[in-house]
Order: C-alpha cells, then sequence, then structure tokens
C-alpha cells in the first residue's frame, strides 16, 4: 500500500513527514470522524486493518495481498471486536496496534534506505515529541498537559461562556495580565500562553498556536482546531454547547 511514495522517501525529514501524515489520518478515524470508523469495521466483514495514509487520510480495507507486503501491515481483524467490548477501550486497542504500526513502517523506512545510528536516533526523537495516538485517544495527553500546568485551568477561562472558542484574543489576554503584574511589581510571571502551548488538539494532536482558532468540547471537555471540527469563529458564537464529533456520535448511537 502507497507503493509509489516509497521510492521518493529518502531523508529523515521525509519519513518523519510520512509519518506525521500517517498519524493525522488514525487520530482522525480515531476522533473526528469516529462514527463513520465504527460503521467500516463490520464484525461481519474479513479482516480489516485501519491504515493511516501520508495524505493524513485513513482508510479500513483489507491486508494486502502480495506476501511479503511492501509496508509492514496493522494490525488484522480490528472489527472483530468492535461490538465484544466498550466502545472506549475498543478504540483505545485499535489506537495502541496503531502507533505500533507507525512506528514499524518509519524504522521499516529507516532500515531499507540505509540510516545510520544518528539518523535512528534522530527519527525516534522527532516522533517521540508528539503524544502517541492511545495517549490522545484515552485522553491521557491531555491528563500530562493539565499535570504540567501551575496556573489556572482552561475551565475558567474567560471564553467558557461563549462556546469555550479562542483564538487571538487569548494572546491578548495573556498580554493584558502580564503588563498587569509588571505593573503592580509581581516577581511571580503569569504564564498563560505557556499553558495554552501545552494543549493538543483532539483531532489531529497538534499544539495549540495562539494565531489558530480553537474551541473546547462542552462534553469531554477536549480542545480542537477549529478547522479540523469544521466550526468557524462565526459559528462559534451562535453555539450555546459544543459537542465534538465523538461525543455527538456517543449520543446518537443506541
Amino acid at each position: 500500500m502507497d507503493g509509489g511514495t516509497l521510492h521518493s522517501l529518502r531523508t529523515v525529514e521525509e519519513v518523519f513527514r510520512d509519518f506525521k501524515g500517517r498519524r493525522a489520518g488514525i487520530i482522525k478515524a480515531l476522533t473526528a470522524d469516529v462514527g463513520e470508523f465504527f460503521e467500516q469495521c463490520d464484525p461481519e466483514k474479513e479482516n480489516l486493518c485501519l491504515y493511516g495514509l501520508p495524505t493524513e487520510q485513513w482508510e479500513v480495507t483489507l491486508p494486502a495481498e502480495e506476501v511479503p507486503p511492501e509496508l509492514p501491515e496493522p494490525a488484522l481483524g480490528i472489527n472483530f471486536a468492535r461490538d465484544g467490548m466498550q466502545e472506549k477501550d475498543w478504540l483505545a486497542l485499535v489506537a495502541v496496534h496503531s502507533d505500533a504500526w507507525l512506528l514499524a513502517v518509519a524504522h521499516y523506512f529507516g532500515a531499507r534506505f540505509g540510516f545510520d545510528k544518528a539518523d535512528r536516533k534522530r527519527l525516534f526523537t522527532m516522533i517521540n515529541d508528539f503524544p502517541t495516538i492511545f495517549e490522545i485517544v484515552s485522553g491521557s495527553a491531555k491528563k500530562q498537559t493539565k499535570e504540567k500546568s501551575s496556573v489556572s485551568n482552561h475551565s475558567s477561562n474567560k471564553s467558557k461562556s461563549s462556546g469555550k472558542a479562542r483564538g487571538s484574543e487569548s494572546a491578548k489576554y495573556s498580554k493584558s495580565v502580564q503588563l498587569k503584574d509588571e505593573e503592580e511589581g509581581l516577581d511571580e510571571e503569569v504564564e498563560v500562553e505557556e499553558e495554552h502551548g501545552d494543549t493538543l488538539c483532539g483531532a489531529c494532536g497538534e499544539n495549540y498556536a495562539s494565531d489558530e482558532f480553537w474551541i473546547c468540547c462542552d462534553i469531554c471537555e477536549k480542545w480542537f482546531h477549529g478547522k479540523c471540527v469544521k466550526i468557524t469563529p462565526a459559528r462559534a458564537e451562535h453555539i450555546k454547547q459544543y459537542k465534538c464529533p465523538s461525543c455527538s456520535n456517543k449520543r446518537a448511537r443506541p
């Protein structure tokens, strides 16, 4: 699968870019597109695999027919356990296997293209800077971020009353707080912006940036890029209670 792209990967940066694309696709399947992913994993079908594609898309399909396959294969038969366990546990299990597959693919490229010890270490370090898919799906990445924070949590943010949306306003707010403290001669710095910088999008897993529009789910309290969940600032102003795609699907499914 994706055989046409293999010959273009030669450097650590190119392999890492391939990893990021596949990772984003799988995260999308297990969060923003979880309803569609659930439906495609029909237990009545044959062994199905979840593939992340370099284009940040995902695909549920049968394993490759050639033996051995051109790429390491994802876990087989993820669909068989769909109705035999709680949905959140099933998604977490798929996430764990997906993490293992992504590492296998990246290091397969490293071996195939002759990466030396330094290149392999650099590739792993770049990959390890990202939270795992399991950490994102299970919510543990968010818990780790909260534990690192020494200032106010997101529930007390002023934007909570307006659908918890935030964008460049949060940067202005953090700047005004810091200036106020400096004027009063306080020694303790209020690092609001730094706290926000540790926040991860529940859909793509990328970090928060002050120049991007974000919105928080009022049910699971995960933050999302507006573009990842297709919510614009104008639309957010009219949402009294925002529910992310995952929470919306849970409510709709009996």
